[in-house]
């Protein structure tokens, strides 16, 4: 057994490759994208490091390529959630009693070898099963992924370092523990990052967990799975099963040993989760850690003195980029009345040049939305949109499911700031569009604060500082996230630390040092060297 005291490489963000014409990368990607499409898997859960196939199975299609088939996964059961949950209880003495040395390496491994030889398959396989464009896929599955490790990493050493003061004749010590009983990570589609680190966080701090990930998200997940087990991931650390949310949560959040949740996903299911697991509380060992990143509404607002190129840019990126799927992408806009008509210019032209199509061809800016329920979501407000008073549709608002879940980035210009679009959630290419009276900036201001229930993401443009401190303290619980000047997505993990608040989470950031302390539970030692012999205390002495 090692007496050292180790420090960890310096954490430093994943470089993102560029996939530029000509470049290794590229090549290497497009051979990995075109190796997983010549064949069909079979995806089976992974239940305390054993490979479980079940007769049921469910077939993956890219969602640009509905004519394609990737492969196949598993459907568990109760049983399978049982299982799981077993075999994180049986791994956890032993995981948690690994010196945190060991547990840190295989974190680093697991970075080294997404960054290298995992690389191509790991964005190949995102682009495939969730319809990303190479770079979007670059800065998620493989960059983003790879901070989450390495960051964490060094965030656990911090907090392991953080020791009581100690008196004379004692010595106190703190001992951070991982949490009674297992964790349940769900886990959404749109980020392949968040799949890894919503299970990997936890168990870095000694927890064990059972893994729920998105159906659409499942091809990738597998990889993640590889990677960890290559990095040596002991059995039942981490425990991967395809179920149905009733299915998991009906055995879930009524066992005893039940610890916390790690989720992201939308606020109407984590509010369901919360309130099962209050009603469930007396059953619980310890009181269960609950850590939700959900949904936004996410706003930019430019004062009149911006630029409104930049203003322009960064709702074209903000609003498209990934379909407008990411829980940060801009969903509303406000925009002053002496700007509108070279940022309407601007924008129009930039989605005009917007290439939209299938990932593997590199060309397109635009791919697909990820499944059927969201293509008929977001169609279904593009359609009223259009037959509405209030609202006037200036860029796409056509769409086709045929061969894929394609919908046009759409920009819709309400008279009405109050209307629907400005104020739900759609997670889709869709942006709106408000247009205000630039005298009317700090009213303006109040009604981006007012109308949304969410707080995840936000930015403001604005060239006249004292203009940008007023937004920033009139917004100050608007957005968890808030950017001064750029575009409201792109949060990088150890610069801009990512989470919300009210409709959008516990704000417990990902990506920082304050998501780990969710996951242990501190204990006081404190040593006496020379305890006392009488319990008598001088003053109770006469004079």
């Amino acid at each position: 057994m090692t007496n050292a005291f180790f420090e960890v490489p310096i954490a430093e963000n994943e470089v993102v490759l560029s996939y530029g014409p000509g470049s290794a990368e590229k090549a290497a990607l497009k051979a990995a994208i075109r190796e997983l499409k010549s064949q069909t898997i079979d995806i089976p859960m992974t239940i305390g490091g054993k490979k479980v196939f079940t007769k049921d199975k469910r077939s993956i299609h890219p969602p640009h390529e509905l004519s394609h088939t990737l492969g196949a996964h598993s459907i568990g059961g109760k049983e399978h959630v049982e299982m799981a949950i077993e075999a994180a209880m049986k791994a956890k003495d032993d995981w948690a009693a690994m010196p945190w040395q060991e547990r840190a390496a295989i974190f680093l491994r697991a970075a080294d070898l997404l960054s290298g030889p995992y690389r191509a398959k790991m964005n190949a396989a995102t682009m495939l099963c969730q319809s990303k464009n190479a770079f979007q896929a670059e800065i998620d599955a493989v960059a983003e992924l790879c901070d989450f490790f390495r960051f964490n990493v060094q965030y656990m050493t911090e907090i392991y370092s953080i020791q009581p003061e100690s008196a004379p004749g004692t010595w106190n010590r703190l001992d951070y523990r991982p949490l009674e009983g297992f964790v349940f990570a769900l886990t959404p589609f749109n980020f392949t990052s968040i799949a890894g680190n919503l299970p990997g966080a936890p168990a870095l701090m000694g927890n064990t967990v059972v893994w729920k990930p998105a159906e659409s998200q499942i091809y990738s997940a597998a990889i993640i799975m590889e990677v960890f087990e290559k990095a040596g991931l002991p059995p039942g650390v981490i425990n991967l099963i395809f179920v149905s949310g009733p299915v998991a949560g009906d055995v879930i959040f009524k066992h005893r040993d039940f610890g916390g949740l790690h989720f992201t996903g939308s606020t109407g299911v984590f509010q369901h989760l919360w309130k099962t697991i209050g009603e469930n509380i007396k059953n619980y060992k310890s009181y269960p850690r609950i850590v939700g990143e959900t949904g936004g509404k996410d706003f930019v607002i430019a004062h009149s003195s911006a630029d409104p190129i930049e203003v322009a840019t960064a709702l074209s990126r903000g609003a498209f980029e990934y379909q407008g799927q990411k829980c940060s992408a801009a969903s509303r806009a406000y925009i002053p009345d002496n700007l509108w008509p070279a940022v309407k210019k601007r924008l129009l032209e930039d989605i005009s040049s917007f290439k939209m199509g299938n990932p593997e061809d590199f060309t397109n800016f635009v791919n697909a939305v990820i499944d059927e329920k969201a293509f008929d979501k977001i169609s279904a407000y593009i359609t009223e949109a259009e037959k509405s008073d209030k609202a006037t549709i200036i860029a796409g608002g056509k769409f086709d499911k045929s061969k894929g879940y394609f919908i046009e980035p759409t920009v819709i210009l309400v008279s009405d700031p109050k209307y629907r679009t400005m104020c739900e959630e759609i997670f889709g290419p869709i942006l709106t569009i408000y247009v205000y009276p630039e005298d009317e900036f700090e009213q303006t201001l109040h009604l981006v604060d007012e109308s949304s229930p969410y707080a995840l993401t936000g930015a403001v443009f604005s060239n006249d500082r004292l203009m940008t401190m007023l937004a920033t303290r009139i917004l100050k619980n608007a957005a968890g996230n808030f950017y001064i000047n750029d575009k409201p997505t792109g949060a990088v993990v150890g610069q801009q630390p990512f989470g919300g608040a009210r409709g959008s989470g516990t704000n417990d950031k990902a990506g920082s040092i304050l998501n780990l302390y969710r996951w242990i539970s501190p204990r006081t030692i404190k040593e006496n060297f020379v305890p006392p012999r009488d319990y008598r205390y001088p003053f109770l002495a006469e004079e």
